[in-house]
């Protein structure tokens, strides 16, 4: 994605009307914000006394709302991961104002110019996050990682903790990680590769403040550092997955992988921009060969990220085994609390089958319930993103009105040519007869309509 500024203020503005559209909540009632204000006042009390082992946490600079911690020791021949989740469910009560709050909006929202909150700020980002340097709540899971990579669990239980350090991906050195963290990473990454796992993690498109009301588009570089912190997350909820199907309980998150035409469709986006996919090649094999540091790459890995038809969540089912497409396993959400509903309730059922005990009646409701709210949650996130994205490539394409573009047919349907410009990480759409998936063609930008955030091409020639 090429960097661009916001001279007349599209962008800032068009910001504004996704809010509005979206219907983003920008603050909390007046009683789930004193509800919060109560329970941050709650002290732990059936946690155990972790504050004196070597936690930190691992996220963008910026982050006030710190989900995980972590340690890890050695235990012969595997990497011992003490992993500490906030334990958010210790200051929410089932039914209170902050839960039924919650419960309407599912996950945060993130918008380039500032976040929604799934919980108010005095627990999101004070009482209930692992912010550094305070004796904070939370729900520990051990993990024994093998050398081959197989992850499971050793115990679960709440415990108090502080972490030593708010460690950023941009700025982190090795030496301020425990030894092991690397090393993890890689027998997880080793795991997937045996497993057939086509997990990439794409750059993603990130909008930053550029000064006098300005904003700059660009694909935010993965640093190396948030590639292996995502290993311990992605090692935990495999291992929290395998305990809860076993148990014959939990929700699971679940994805299908790009079906023939959505694979043939990527094919040509490939050749749009010109990124040599071999014939034989798999899709998983392909994108392993890319690098995210390339902007066509980058932009095809979000295009194969929007290919796979969305995942979705699904409570156990006797006769079922849900499964992960990318992960190549079966796959549950339980590390991220303070930002996706699920994950509570996830930790919840973790925390009991771990030491013995039933699972809550209003956990097990909870799952049935909460794939519909997600659901919902997850789609308006979809569409928010989908509506930065046209307006991003619209402020890209700002100024060049009446210019050609390269450009090559993806898909043809009834509604005419998807396109892929050959210079530019924008999909379009042209009138146009005679073509099939895989010509190319040029087209000549007619118009932009910020209102509408839309871009109309005709073809040219």
């Amino acid at each position: 994605m090429k960097i661009i500024a916001d001279p007349n203020h599209v962008l800032a503005d068009g910001l504004a009307a996704i809010r509005a559209e979206f219907d983003v909540p920008r603050d909390f009632p007046p009683d789930v914000l004193a509800a919060a204000q109560a329970s941050a006042a709650r002290a732990p009390g059936e946690h155990r006394d972790r504050t004196g082992e070597p936690f930190v946490t691992l996220d963008p600079a910026s982050s006030t709302d710190l989900d995980q911690a972590f340690s890890i020791d050695r235990r012969g021949d595997d990497l011992l991961l003490h992993y500490a989740i906030a334990d958010v469910a210790w200051f929410v009560d089932d039914g209170d104002p902050v839960d039924a709050e919650a419960w309407r909006r599912g996950t945060t929202q993130y918008l380039p110019d500032g976040k929604a909150g799934l919980y108010p700020p005095v627990l999101g980002e004070g009482a209930a996050s692992l912010l550094p340097d305070a004796d904070r709540p939370a729900v520990v899971f051990s993990v024994l990682i093998a050398p081959d990579g197989d992850a499971r669990l050793d115990g679960t239980e709440r415990a108090v903790i502080r972490s030593r350090a708010k460690l950023a991906y941009d700025r982190v050195k090795p030496d301020d990680l425990p030894a092991g963290f690397a090393e993890l990473a890689e027998r997880v990454r080793g795991a997937e590769d045996r497993r057939g796992a086509s997990r990439v993690d794409p750059p993603e498109q990130e909008v930053a403040a550029a000064g006098d009301g300005q904003y700059q588009l660009a694909f935010r570089e993965r640093a190396a550092s948030e590639d292996q912190n995502a290993a311990l997350s992605l090692a935990t909820n495999l291992a929290v997955a395998d305990l809860l199907q076993k148990a014959g309980t939990g929700l699971f998150r679940v994805m299908a992988g790009p079906d023939a035409h959505a694979l043939e469709r990527l094919r040509q986006t490939a050749r749009a921009f010109a990124l040599d996919w071999p014939g034989m090649a798999s899709l998983d094999q392909f994108e392993k060969t890319l690098d995210p540091r390339n902007p066509r790459a980058a932009a095809f890995m979000m295009a194969v990220r929007r290919a796979g038809g969305g995942a979705s969540y699904v409570p156990y089912r006797a006769s079922e085994t849900p499964w992960h497409a990318p992960m190549a396993a079966t796959y549950a959400h339980a590390t991220a609390p303070l930002r996706r509903l699920a994950d509570r309730y996830v930790l919840r059922a973790a925390l009991e089958v771990a030491n013995g005990r039933p699972v809550p009646d209003v956990v097990t409701e909870a799952f049935a319930r909460l794939p519909a709210v997600m659901a919902r949650a997850d789609a308006t996130a979809g569409r928010i993103e989908r509506a930065v994205v046209d307006l991003a490539e619209l402020v890209t394409l700002q100024g060049h009105e009446g210019e050609t573009f390269a450009a090559v047919a993806t898909d043809i349907d009834e509604r005419g040519v998807r396109l892929q410009l050959c210079d530019y990480p924008v999909a379009a759409r042209v009138n146009a007869d005679g073509l099939r998936s895989g010509d190319a063609l040029e087209v000549r930008l007619a118009a932009l309509d910020p209102a509408r955030r839309a871009i109309r091409f005709e073809r040219a020639g």
